[in-house]
């Protein structure tokens, strides 16, 4: 079978999905998909086609990657990065084209060639054997520190899962998602990821055309396209909480289109509406993610009255460079497995740290409680506890999205304040630098509100 497709897009054409069926026929044993397009940047702004394939059963895969060309073959036991191996079932297929970015100016042209093979496909040889740590044992109650943002070859990253695994050992993680753009490919065999040193979870970056959001905890692939009148973001959120997943929005207040197609989360009807958490620490605290302004978003919908409970994530795409230090989630859970690092996620039990520990305690009356607790009504007593902070860094307690006192952080110490009755909703501890850059955040203590 061969096939072959072509057109022009131009900016009418941005943020599209533009169908292109074919058949396969019974007997078909490998499928090779070339996409080609000109120019790959207009005026200094990259061109994003994307690619996403379906067979008659459903999701195939998705490359999702910068660059004016995707090549894609699929066999019984081998598949390009992001697509999934697996025999070729005779039926219409669809190749889509996703137009994330089509600058105005030229037009884009495209090519699609499509074609199958029948030759007889190698069963895979036998994997040599290997020593793998298997789990023997899952660790219980405690502080499991992870990144819940992380890339692969799959997507646009430039390393593979070993790699990124390998570098998470290395920074003593206990947990760390994979998460590709827009497709599943990555958590092929993922229950044989996670050893004794590091839990492996599943997830996905639902990269839509007008913000991103993690799917995580989730095994099957999330339809991530907002088609008006049709499927609204609200309903994605909500397939990602049928299949068991938490819903997290991602660097909301990154810079978006046209230099990072679609990263600023821009759903009206998402702010942040059912969503149980918001990536308010994405990679650096100082990088290009607005990490700050996140913060301070994330304060004003506390201010609302919502419950939602802040993440970092390194979206790692390859090594980090020499010294980089991230933000990370430190998590108290009952269990290191991923049903139990996601429900304390959700409760808000975690807080966020480039580095230094940081806990928040309170007590209201006979009642104690932590990050992501409410305390009943009355004056309250709070405890913030800390270790391992630089020279110079400053403890803050917010209430409120108030600064309402600041004080030195010695490396490691503790101090406690008295919040009167009615005087927060809510409060958190910050450690800053000295020069201002945020070191650890907690998730809040509520406080019941009054009459």
């Amino acid at each position: 079978m061969q096939a072959s497709f072509s057109g022009a897009l131009t900016e009418r054409d941005w943020k599209r999905h533009i169908s292109h069926p074919f058949e396969v026929p019974s007997g078909a044993t490998r499928l090779f998909i070339r996409l080609r397009f000109e120019p790959p940047a207009v005026n200094g702004i990259d061109t994003m086609l994307c690619l996403s394939l379906f067979d008659p059963t459903g999701f195939r895969g998705a490359g999702h990657r910068g660059g004016a060309q995707h090549d894609v073959v699929i066999d019984a036991t081998h598949a390009t990065p992001g697509y999934l191996p697996g025999s070729l079932q005779a039926g219409q297929w669809d190749a889509v084209i996703d137009t994330h970015m089509v600058a105005p100016g030229a037009p884009c042209r495209y090519t699609l060639d499509i074609s199958t093979s029948d030759e007889p496909v190698a069963p895979p040889a036998p994997p040599e054997p290997t020593p793998v740590t298997r789990p023997t044992k899952t660790p219980g109650r405690g502080w499991y520190r992870g990144d819940l943002h992380a890339h692969t070859v799959h997507s646009d990253g430039e390393w593979d899962i070993p790699a990124l695994l390998e570098a998470a050992r290395a920074r003593h993680l206990d947990f760390v998602a994979l998460t590709d753009h827009n497709t599943i490919a990555q958590l092929h065999n993922l229950d044989i990821l996670t050893t004794d040193d590091l839990l492996v979870m599943g997830g996905m970056e639902l990269t839509t055309f007008w913000g991103h959001a993690l799917s995580l905890g989730t095994r099957r692939w999330i339809d991530w396209r907002v088609r008006t009148g049709e499927r609204s973001m609200p309903q994605i959120a909500a397939d990602v909480e049928k299949e068991g997943g938490l819903f997290v929005i991602a660097h909301p207040l990154a810079p978006g289109d046209p230099f990072c197609t679609g990263c600023d989360w821009r759903y009206v009807d998402m702010m942040p509406g059912t969503a149980r958490a918001v990536e308010v620490w994405n990679g650096l605290w100082n990088g290009d993610s607005n990490n700050e302004a996140a913060l301070a978003l994330w304060y004003q919908w506390l201010n609302w009255g919502l419950r939602i409970t802040a993440t970092a994530g390194t979206d790692a795409h390859g090594p980090a460079p020499a010294g980089a230090c991230p933000g990370f989630n430190v998590v108290y859970a009952t269990r290191r497995d991923e049903g139990a690092i996601l429900r304390a996620i959700a409760h808000g039990r975690l807080y966020l740290s480039s580095g230094p520990a940081l806990e928040l305690t309170g007590a209201s009356g006979t009642t104690t409680g932590m990050m992501g607790d409410m305390l009943p009504r009355g004056a309250a007593t709070i405890q913030a506890r800390w270790r391992d902070v630089p020279p110079g860094a400053r403890l803050r307690l917010i209430a409120n999205g108030a600064q309402i006192d600041e004080d030195i952080a010695t490396p490691g110490g503790e101090r406690s304040w008295t919040l009167n009755e009615g005087e927060a909703q809510w409060c958190v501890a910050e450690i800053r630098a000295a020069d201002g850059e945020l070191l650890a955040v907690t998730n809040p203590i509520y406080f019941e509100p009054g009459e």
